[in-house]
């Protein structure tokens, strides 16, 4: 049981340190919504999940006054849209359309699931669902969109690799009056988790139960300024063992509104993720807790072992404090939304090479990287191979999430706003892969997926 008042150092933190619970995300099946009929299937679809939460909000702000603990999001995750769809005849757009409006309707930020899983290969309904993406993202304001092109035991689907590059070459021409900004709603992924509660690849898995409440913490803020408080000569013992601590502390935070939101919805709990999800705000950076570590910037030689050792601590430390930790848990380092990590892009300490070393390491992958609008579809399809082999080959989650601004170029600023943030325009290799690309094909699963 947890106790509350075992938490009262915890709520210190959240006055001084920007430690909230990112999100609570409601997981939603929609598997007997299925139906021939893509109107019929829409309707049952809006029906269903406006239904099922139509007191999620509520009950995040509910919990919000009753325990003084920010919940900065409410969002919910639907099976994903490609298997739900895939008997139906008529528009993927208006399924699109049904969860945009339920979305609206019950007030939560956004709404996960317009997904296709195709490590393996396509069906006819994720090839339709793929297809209508750039038109969804550009015509809904709540709908996130996600594509598993790898996994361990498959390998790497090279053709929907290569289309994946020119979907997000197509959202980024489409949404070009708002700086590309739907590309921050679409991530491609390899070994995609399935009870993930950030977004934008949040969906609900095919081996999850009816409902299910999972729950995102967050907290680099909490971590560098209990680092702050080492002696300046701390060896790296004591700092995995500062960042253990911390990271439990957040951790049962994290129990308690899951739990409680849990009991008050009458759904089960599901996932504790322990991501360290950073903000743009001041004193909110996975950057500045490398930095504190040592590193003059995040980038210099190190940071992929200082990196090592958060990601590695904060498991530690959570997977004590919750009996059921899943989705991506760790550390993000997502550019556009780490003031530190901005910083170090602006001054030239951080290159996208140096990025895609540090994803080896940590939770995600490359994660809300803006780079020139005119980056061709197969140098974006490289991008997303390169990532989903460091997936496949570490049997980890990895992902890229890239926005090709529309009209911008190198070193260009590009203003998201609010969460998404601010970024610098990051070079890309000017290199040619695109005999590579056209190749397509699959790339086999590595000997050390044969493990029956």
């Amino acid at each position: 049981m947890i106790n509350p008042r075992k938490i009262f150092e915890t709520i210190n933190m959240i006055s001084s340190e920007n430690l909230d619970i990112r999100t609570i995300t409601l997981g939603i099946s929609l598997r007997d919504c299925a139906h021939p009929d893509i109107d019929e299937l829409s309707r049952r679809i809006y029906d269903k999940i406006t239904r099922t939460g139509r007191d999620l909000v509520k009950t995040g702000e509910d919990i919000e006054r009753d325990y003084g603990i920010p919940i900065i999001n409410k969002r919910i995750s639907v099976t994903p849209i490609s298997i739900v769809s895939e008997s139906s005849h008529g528009d993927n757009f208006e399924i699109a359309r049904a969860m945009d409006r339920a979305a609206a309707e019950l007030g939560v930020n956004f709404i996960g699931g317009y997904t296709a899983l195709v490590h393996k290969g396509y069906t006819k309904g994720d090839k339709n669902l793929i297809e209508s993406i750039p038109q969804v993202l550009t015509q809904t304001r709540h709908v996130c969109a996600s594509v598993n092109v790898a996994t361990t035991r498959a390998g790497i689907n090279m053709d929907a690799v290569a289309r994946m590059g020119q979907i997000i070459k197509q959202t980024s021409q489409m949404a070009r009056d708002g700086n590309s900004i739907a590309c921050t709603r679409l991530v491609v992924f390899a070994n995609a988790p399935e009870d993930n509660p950030f977004m934008a690849g949040s969906f609900h898995g095919i081996g999850e139960p009816e409902n299910v409440i999972n729950v995102g913490v967050s907290g680099p803020g909490v971590v560098q300024s209990a680092l702050k408080k080492l002696e300046p000569n701390a060896d790296f013992s004591q700092i995995s063992e500062t960042i253990k601590k911390t990271a439990f502390k957040i951790t049962r935070m994290g129990q308690l509104v899951a739990t409680e939101a849990s009991k008050r919805l009458g759904i089960p709990f599901g996932v504790v993720d322990i991501s360290l999800a950073p903000t743009p705000a001041i004193g909110d950076s996975v950057a500045f807790i490398l930095e504190e570590m040592g590193l003059e910037k995040c980038g210099a030689h190190g940071t992929t072992a200082a990196l090592a050792l958060l990601n590695d601590a904060v498991k530690k430390g959570g997977v004590m404090a919750s009996s059921h930790v899943g989705g991506l848990s760790g550390a993000f380092i997502p550019v556009c939304e780490d003031t530190g990590m901005i910083e170090a892009v602006r001054c030239g300490a951080l290159s996208l090479d140096k990025l895609e070393a540090m994803t080896c390491v940590c939770s995600v992958g490359l994660d809300m990287i803006p780079v020139p609008g005119d980056t061709p579809d197969y140098t974006i399809a490289a991008i997303i191979a390169d990532e989903a082999a460091v997936g496949v080959s570490n049997n980890k989650t990895t992902a890229v999430r890239i926005i090709p601004v529309y009209g911008k170029k190198e070193g260009e600023v590009v203003e998201f706003g609010g969460l998404l943030g601010r970024g610098f325009i990051m070079p890309v290799n000017k290199f040619s892969s695109s005999a590579f690309i056209k190749r397509g094909g699959r790339i086999p699963a590595p000997i050390h997926s044969l493990r029956n």
